[in-house]
């Protein structure tokens, strides 16, 4: 029995020794690389941007109230709340009994006058006649000609009149003075109304005013002209560039943000009261040196990137700045087309070997 065992542990030291001959084997013929295996990437130049993100929301510019010009009784109801509506379109109408008698008696008094001012002029006519035959004097052609001019202005008078009271009555049918949709509809069929009453309150969804909240510490980068991208909800997959309008210059005491207001025409889609994102660029350097965030790691002496010289990791100390899009700036301590690590950089240390993928894209 102990000689069977003893020829067991001779076989298991055996073996151990042949595996580690062949792996000595094969690191010295290079079949098994050595090193920690990771991917490269090249240090690039380009543009970078300092963003800031919000989420606000969007307002009509114009909330116009449509109320009543004149007084009267509502006959008819032709829009509701919710519902879009056209430059123009009727929303109400009111009765206009009072207005068409106006207008009938304005008609009446333009014909009167016309009528009394096309008999003075055939009269003066005649005086004309008769004052250069001198069968009478100048001074009953001169009244005449007075109570020609007196008749004019009456006639001026009257179709003013008679202009009003069209414009009185064309006021009986309410119309939506923009286009838009009804936000608030206050009257209904049988109402009566005095003058000046609201009875519609309209949104217009042709120019909006986008409302972008920041943090406080923000306030001294929002100026107005600031480039801002923006998209919503309500018409996905598009993104549209505008600037700041203003800068509200209090900051609210409840949420410490300062509000950036953008005003600009509907692109399509966009609705009053739906959200918004804005990505507003605060800063912008046009050659900066980036790399990857992988690249860039957390050592006692800093922030570092592993520059690859020879199969080898070097610590190299940078300076970073902006951080956008998966990307950091590099300010100090690295130039452009410098190779450092990528996957993996988080497990070397300065002067480890690597193993570089080879069949990384």
């Amino acid at each position: 029995m102990k000689k069977s065992s003893a020829w067991a542990v001779g076989l298991c030291v055996i073996v151990a020794l042949s595996g580690c001959g062949k792996k000595a084997e094969e690191e010295k013929s290079g079949k098994r690389p050595m090193g920690t295996l990771i991917t490269v990437t090249e240090a690039k130049l380009q543009a970078v941007q300092h963003v800031q993100e919000s989420v606000g929301w969007i307002e009509s510019e114009t909330f116009p109230s449509v109320a009543a010009e004149v007084a009267g009784r509502v006959v008819r109801v032709g829009a509701d709340i919710g519902q879009a509506v056209s430059k123009g379109q009727l929303l109400a109408e009111l009765d206009a009994q009072d207005e068409r008698i106006a207008r009938a008696a304005a008609q009446a008094e333009v014909a009167r006058v016309e009528a009394s001012l096309a008999n003075q002029e055939r009269l003066v006519q005649r005086y004309e006649k008769l004052v250069r035959d001198k069968f009478i004097p100048v001074t009953q052609l001169e009244d005449a000609q007075a109570q020609l001019a007196v008749l004019r202005e009456q006639l001026a008078g009257a179709r003013a009149q008679l202009q009003a009271a069209e414009h009185n009555l064309a006021k009986a049918r309410i119309v939506a003075p923009v286009a838009g949709r009804i936000d608030q509809r206050m009257v209904s069929t049988g109402d009566y109304v005095t003058l000046g009453k609201p009875l519609f309150l309209i949104s217009s969804q042709q120019t909006l005013r986008v409302h972008l909240p920041f943090p406080e510490d923000m306030a001294s980068a929002l100026r107005p002209g600031g480039t801002v991208r923006l998209s919503s909800s309500t018409a996905p997959g598009r993104t549209i560039e505008s600037r700041i309008k203003e800068v509200r210059p209090d900051v609210d005491a409840k949420s410490h943000a300062v509000e950036a207001i953008v005003e600009l025409a509907n692109p399509g889609g966009w609705k009053p009261g739906a959200s918004v994102n804005g990505t507003l660029v605060v800063a912008e350097h046009g050659q900066a040196v980036t790399v990857p965030e992988q690249s860039v790691v957390m050592r006692p002496a800093g922030e570092v990137v592993y520059v690859i010289r020879e199969g080898k990791a070097e610590q190299q100390v940078v300076k970073t700045g902006y951080r956008s899009n998966g990307g950091v700036e590099i300010l100090e301590g690295l130039a452009a087309g410098t190779v450092v690590a990528l996957d993996g950089a988080a497990f070397l240390t300065d002067k480890a070997k690597v193993n570089i993928k080879k069949d990384q894209k």
